[in-house]
Parts: C-alpha cells; structure tokens; sequence
C-alpha cells in the first residue's frame, strides 16, 4: 500500500496540471483565510518578521525573484534554440506586451479622466500576473501548443518589466543612483562570466545574490534581479539549474506566493463598490484592453508580416491565449 501511494504521488507530480491545481488550491485557501475567523492569525503569520523583513517580503521580493529566474532561463532557452529562435516568431510577443499595457491604461484613463486623484492608478491594469495565468494554463495541460505557452510566457515577463519601468519612474519617490551602479557592475561581472564560459553555477548565483541587493537597494523591484540572472545564464548551466528548479518553482514557491498574496478580505463589499470608477477601470482594463490590446497588436503584426503567428497554434486558441493574459490579481 505503501508503495501504492508513493507512486500516486509520483504521478501527481508528473502531471502537467498539478502544478496549477496546487497553485488554486493555495489560492483557495488564503481567501477561505482572510474571511473566517482565523483572519488575524493569517496576517499575523505574513507580517512576522524575520531579519528585520515580513514574511511577505520575502516572499514577494526573494521567492519570487527564484520564479522570475526560472521564467527568464526558459525564455533565453526559446530565444537561443525554441520557439523564439527566429526574429517574426521573437517580436510577436513584444509587439503583443506593447499593446496589451497601452489598451489598458487608456481604457482606465477614459473611465477615471474626470478625477486627478483617481487617474494616478492608470497603470493598475497594464502588467499581467504570471504566476497565475501560467497556473491557469497549466490546467489545460497538453492540449495547449507549446508556441503559446512560450508566447504567454515571454508576454507576462516583457509586461510586468515594463510595469516596474513604470512603477520606477512615476511612482518611486527616489533611487538610489549607488546602487544601480553596483547592480551594473554586478550585470557586467554577469556577462564577462558568461563570455568567458564559466561553469560553476554557484558564482552565478553569489553574483546574483549581490545584484538582487542593489536592485532593492536601488528603489526598484527587486524581483527583476532574477529575470536579469536568468537572461545572463549560459545555455549548459541554463538547462542544469532550469531542470533543478522547476519542481521547487512549481509545487512550492507559486503556491506559496499564492497563499500570501490571495488573502482578500470581502468583508463591505458589494455589487455597487465594483461598479465605482476604480475598481470598473481596472477589470474593463484587464478582461477588455489586454485582449483586444495584445490580439489587436499582433494581428496587426503578423498581418503586415512583421511577426508570425506562434507554431502549432491557431486564431481561436491565440485570442484564447490573449484573455488569460488579461489575469492581472496580484500585480494589481
């Protein structure tokens, strides 16, 4: 029996969808947290500190750092030997992130004009959550061509960077010029490590370390150090620490990440406080302007043969992949 269970569990883990079923579950459970009676114990546990930081920091700027790590090796991995190997089949996503920020911002601005004090939240709606789109992609498991798991993915990152160029230069009150000077320093020891075929991975990640530091240090979220490690990594180390972390990344840091961040307390919420300025220019930005922004973009691309529709994938399944972008939550 013994050996029965270990390899139900061994199944379990194999499976493309576990991954997203444990991310919801953990979703699942943080708002089951937030709005029973063991409210107070559930902050409690995400505000205790541990050298000098909440549990949610880090969470949020250390984990998720790992996650963003990973996502960026996988990119990098496309880009040098998949399906983002070729330049139509690299700019799609590009083009697709540029307008699925632009469409819903201008949709928030539209509904929030009037108000200047409302209007500083155009950029709620502009960045995708990754973590849980890919979560809901998971879900569908092989049934989902490769093209646009690849394309969804490398979407999500170029948003959420253009996010937090966002959230540096309108809502960062200062930066910290020194330490975007040793983050710099850190990129180029990076890349002379990388030119020069390094092979450890540990001096890899010490310099990792550093630059997560001083990117947090700098004013800037500190979570874009991981996506900066993952771009510099060579390809033999990249496909080692890629295989290492997935299951860590999978079954661990997102569910994690989704039991800390999910907690929303509805308490006083009610059908009229969604229909207010705010909370309506957000979800119209999301569900609306990332589709018709990102499908729009990229029709518009590959119909002028700039870019080309990812492999395997059809018009149906692309808007399809689209909407999912349109999960913002926890960037929100």
């Amino acid at each position: 029996m013994i050996r029965r269970s270990k390899s139900a569990i061994t199944q379990f883990m194999q499976m493309e969808t576990s991954g997203g079923i444990v991310l919801m579950v953990a979703a699942i459970l943080a708002l089951v947290c937030a709005n029973s009676s063991i409210a107070p114990a559930y902050e409690s546990l995400l505000h205790a500190n541990i050298l000098s930081k909440s549990v949610h920091f880090w969470i949020n700027d250390a984990l998720m750092a790992i996650f963003f790590l990973l996502v960026a090796m996988e990119i990098k991995r496309e880009v040098l030997e998949g399906e983002l190997s070729t330049r139509k089949q690299a700019l799609l996503p590009m083009i697709g992130a540029c307008g699925g920020v632009i469409a819903p911002a201008l949709i928030y601005t539209f509904l929030n004009f009037d108000d200047a004090q409302l209007m500083r939240g155009w950029a709620i709606p502009t960045a995708t959550d990754i973590a849980f789109a890919l979560g809901v992609l998971a879900l569908f498991g092989k049934r989902v061509p490769m093209g646009l798991k690849v394309f969804l993915t490398a979407v999500a990152v170029i948003d959420d960077l253009m996010a937090i160029v966002i959230i540096a230069a309108f809502y960062t009150a200062s930066i910290q010029i020194y330490a975007l000077a040793v983050a710099a320093l850190c990129m180029v020891a990076l890349w002379l490590m990388s030119r020069f075929k390094v092979q450890y991975i540990a001096a890899f990640l010490l310099v990792g370390v550093v630059l997560w530091a001083a990117v947090y240090q700098s004013g800037v979220h500190a979570t874009i150090a991981g996506v900066l490690l993952g771009f510099m990594m060579p390809l033999p180390i990249l496909k080692k620490l890629e295989h290492a972390l997935h299951p860590w990344v999978a079954f661990a840091i997102m569910p994690i990440f989704a039991f800390a961040n999910s907690g929303i307390n509805f308490s006083g919420m009610g059908i009229a406080s969604l229909m207010e300025p705010v909370p309506l220019g957000i979800a119209k930005g999301l569900f609306f302007g990332k589709q018709i922004g990102i499908f729009m973009a990229c029709w518009l691309a590959i119909g002028f043969g700039v870019a080309s529709l990812p492999s395997g994938a059809n018009w149906k399944q692309f808007y399809g992949i689209c909407m999912l972008c349109g999960v913002g939550f926890t960037m929100s």
